[in-house]
């Protein structure tokens, strides 16, 4: 029997790649999504795009905000799609109460990382992160070139 991995590259929707340049990553969270129907459908033709979207926890619920959703042109006529609308995260009460006490901390904010498909149903995955500074920015930048240069130099 093989393991399937969570979050395949046929089953990502969106991927944030700038978050990981932005933020240092402290612990990884997995929320399901409120949708409409037109959303799913979207979703599905791959229009979806989270690069500048959060999370944010207002009255004792998390929300994604800044996630863009474009709507599909065989959309019905009788509603109106928004595009950039909040939406509701699903989360265990458990889980809701240590994001409240973790991003209640100075300097700490939730990222979207990852849009997925698992078991027919979209998950976002999240981060608890805190801001690099412009020096860890650049450190980051110089792990990155050294690995690849020690790539080119044990290829010859």
């Amino acid at each position: 029997m093989s393991k399937k991995s969570n979050s395949t590259n046929n089953n990502l929707i969106a991927v944030n790649k700038k978050a990981a340049h932005e933020y240092l990553f402290e612990q990884i969270f997995e929320a399901g999504l409120v949708l409409e129907g037109w959303e799913v459908k979207s979703l599905r033709a791959g229009k979806g795009q989270i690069t500048d979207s959060y999370v944010i926890i207002r009255h004792g619920e998390a929300w994604l905000l800044g996630a863009h959703i474009h709507p599909l042109l065989t959309a019905s006529t009788h509603i109106h799609p928004d595009a950039n609308r909040s939406r509701k995260l699903l989360l265990h009460h458990a889980e809701l109460r240590k994001l409240i006490g973790l991003t209640e901390r100075k300097g700490y904010a939730l990222v979207a990382l990852k849009l997925y498909w698992k078991n027919n149903r979209v998950k976002l995955e999240m981060a608890l992160a805190k801001g690099k500074k412009l020096h860890d920015k650049r450190q980051t930048e110089k792990d990155r070139d050294w690995e690849r240069d020690k790539a080119r130099i044990m290829k010859k």
